[in-house]
């Protein structure tokens, strides 16, 4: 992964965080739709896309 470099933040356990605070003023479901906006973005930098099946399966009669 070219580009993409971990961040590491080193503070104190109880100093206010404003990324913290933000994301727990927000409700479950806007935290989801962000995290599902965000997989889809690493999908298309990724792959191009949303990847599809990996097999195809038939069912047939016995």
């Amino acid at each position: 992964m070219q580009g993409i470099h971990p961040v590491v933040r080193i503070r104190k356990l109880y100093t206010p965080d404003p990324d913290r605070n933000y994301w727990l003023s927000r409700t479950p479901s806007d935290r989801l739709k962000q995290l599902e906006a965000i997989r889809c973005e690493y999908h298309q930098w990724r792959y191009g896309g949303e990847p599809g099946f990996q097999r195809v399966y038939s069912i047939i009669k016995r």
